[in-house]
């Protein structure tokens, strides 16, 4: 029943898509149906699958073989995916009904990346993992490009670009841990990399980073972020609460996996994380307090949360055994925040259909006299701020009673210093997600309308998406006032993935202790909003209030490195392929004249049909126009190229 399980909760939706398009004939209603009923049995099974762990094998598939398992963070996992999956597919329907002649493409490479996201968490080995990563990857491309827009096919180009190179980079990394070890079993990594020879562990380094370049591109991770600014605002709205909300976890367990089996013990591997990690939620955190977009702001701070979660393995790995604090508050703060994120992304598709814009000038005051969305947006941000009774508060503090923990370890010294200067970027974080959260809303929903005034429709939302965004926020609701109950249980369990140890004792989440940290964030992002949003970034002229974009598009990382940088290389490697071939045409030329130099020369006919002159033309111009002839050189090239590598 369990391998069963595993394999329709990979498969199915990936078979379901294709009963799309004829469904779509017969009629629209069946077509929505399959869409619904898909994520719908997904949710059932992997709620089963949390009470039968089992495992499944796919023989002789792609060579190797496919091989999944579940349990603990797998399950947990697919279980979010699911239950995202299924509310967002409540609101497709609305969010997509003005653009049918597109929809069917949308809603085939929605069910197919279901299925690839499905099979990477539940992904038995890194060979099937990278197999399902590589499919999500392109199938969720569509759904970038999906408007078809100026603006969503850039997007798509570099999502494409950020994703291809990625997985090229990651496939690199595979490569060298299956000579090293020769398996990619994942259970298996932990004890073959233990006893590895000192002599070989560069290779294993190389490895870890060229895994972490390609899983940490698809997380979103500093300095490969660049497509989540980039892609979520042109994306349709539930597809970017699933890019942003479940697609970048899968870059983050790909983290986990190579961190917690290969890196674990390495001080180096970890310092690295944490330097990452504090440049990333630091960076996503000011892109999100200068945009003046919606859902790009949402997006930056996506990459400001990512930083988080990545903080959290960093730490796991510098407690050693004792790091049951980082492991609980890692998979705590990927559950909070796919959740968040579906709230807040779907609140954002809401705004966009009532006033088809996200500019914050546009949609200012839109939500003053709708207390449903302004009620579900504020347990949104309340639990991305870390406010307390949230659920936010909670992981984000066993975040940072990680960091406590360690330096509590180290004593005093120069790397206590360091670890201090982590903990205050960590809570300056803290502080700046408070400010930009409060810009949003005070935007949206306290923020009187413009002048010209935007029409509130009548019915600006429909029940469906109305239940899928209440069921969203109850859940956040319920988590974060029932920490002991909910989510310490669930933490603890899906922790048993990373072999965390054991929490010593009950943790006080209220105790004054631990509401220090979220009272410095909550003051230091109330300073800044004060001081710097209401000054600087909020302009009121002759009553008329407008937010500005003071980021300066010259910091735009892609625009100053990356595609510089990619024309630079395409100039240089056109340079290097007209050097070669000019070479190979010298070489054919002076062989040509050193084998016919005593040739004698036939006439042959101008290309003139006005003019019937004739010329003289050498045999070996004949001769050379033959497969023979290309044949002697190609043998000849081939000789030279085997004496040079037996000479060395």
């Amino acid at each position: 029943m369990g391998s069963f399980l595993l394999l329709f909760l990979v498969l199915c939706p990936i078979l379901a898509s294709f009963a799309l398009f004829p469904l779509r004939r017969l009629g629209k209603k069946y077509r929505d149906a399959l869409v619904l009923a898909v994520p719908a049995a997904e949710l059932f099974g992997a709620l089963l699958l949390i009470f039968l762990p089992a495992s499944a094998v796919l023989p002789g598939v792609c060579g190797l073989g496919l091989g999944f398992v579940s349990g603990s963070l797998r399950s947990l996992l697919a279980l979010v995916t699911a239950f995202m999956w299924m509310m967002t597919a409540l609101s497709c329907p609305e969010y997509l009904a003005k653009s049918e002649n597109t929809s069917n493409r949308f809603y085939l490479f929605y069910l197919i990346t279901l299925g690839a996201l499905m099979g990477v968490f539940l992904a038995a080995d890194l060979y099937t993992l990278f197999i399902f990563f590589e499919i999500m990857s392109f199938a969720s491309y569509v759904w970038v490009v999906q408007n078809e827009t100026k603006d969503a096919i850039l997007a798509g180009s570099t999502y494409l670009a950020v994703a291809v190179l990625g997985g090229m980079v990651l496939l690199v990394g595979l490569f060298l841990l299956w000579h090293l070890f020769g398996t990619l079993e994942i259970s298996a990594l932990g004890p073959l990399a233990a006893a590895l020879p000192a002599g070989e562990r560069p290779m294993l380094t190389a490895a870890g980073f060229l895994c972490l370049f390609g899983f940490g591109a698809k997380a979103g991770v500093y300095p490969l972020h660049i497509w989540l600014p980039r892609a979520h605002p042109v994306a349709p709205a539930p597809a970017s609460a699933l890019l942003s909300g479940i697609l970048t976890k899968s870059g983050i367990f790909g983290i986990l996996v190579i961190s917690r089996n290969l890196f674990l013990a390495d001080a180096d591997w970890n310092t690295v994380l944490l330097v990452l990690s504090l440049i990333t939620m630091l960076l996503g955190a000011l892109l999100a307090l200068f945009s003046v977009n919606l859902k790009r702001t949402l997006a930056c701070s996506s990459v400001s949360q990512i930083g988080f979660i990545l903080s959290g393995i960093a730490m796991q790995g510098f407690l050693g055994e004792e790091n049951a604090l980082a492991a609980s508050g890692t998979v705590l703060h990927m559950l909070n925040h796919s959740l968040i994120k579906l709230v807040l992304f779907m609140v954002s598709g809401v705004v966009y259909l009532g006033v088809h814009s996200l500019d914050l000038n546009v949609i200012r005051g839109w939500g003053r006299d709708k207390p449903f969305l302004k009620a579900v947006f504020l347990v949104g941000a309340a639990s991305i701020c870390g406010i307390p009774l949230s659920s936010g508060y909670i992981s984000k503090t066993l975040l940072h009673e990680s960091i406590v923990e360690y330096m509590h370890h180290l004593g005093h010294g120069i790397s206590t210093g360091l670890f201090q200067g982590a903990e205050w970027i960590f809570l300056l974080t803290g502080g700046l997600t408070v400010a930009y959260m409060t810009k949003l809303f005070v935007a949206i929903f306290i923020e009187p309308r413009p002048a010209e005034g935007h029409a509130a429709p009548p019915r600006y939302m429909g029940a469906p998406t109305r239940f899928a965004l209440g069921c969203g926020a109850l859940v956040l609701l319920v988590l974060g006032l029932t920490p002991s109950f909910t989510m310490e249980p669930v933490g603890v369990w899906a922790a048993r993935f990373l072999e965390a140890g054991h929490l010593e004792e009950t943790l006080h989440y209220f105790s004054l202790t631990n509401l220090k940290g979220a009272a410095i964030s909550i003051a230091i992002g109330a300073a800044v909003y004060v001081f710097v949003v209401r000054r600087f970034l909020r302009v009121e002229r002759d009553g008329e209030i407008s937010y500005p974009r003071c980021w300066p598009k010259v910091l735009d990382l892609e625009w100053l490195v990356y595609r510089p940088a990619l024309r630079g290389l395409s100039f240089f490697g056109a340079v290097c392929a007209r050097l070669a071939a000019s070479v190979g045409d010298f070489i054919v030329f002076l062989g040509g004249k050193l084998l016919f130099l005593r040739a004698p020369g036939i006439f042959v006919p101008k290309q003139n049909e006005n003019f019937g002159a004739y010329e003289r033309q050498p045999d070996s111009s004949l001769v050379k126009e033959t497969f023979s002839f290309n044949l002697m050189i190609s043998g000849l090239g081939l000789i030279i190229m085997l004496l040079y590598v037996l000479l060395q």
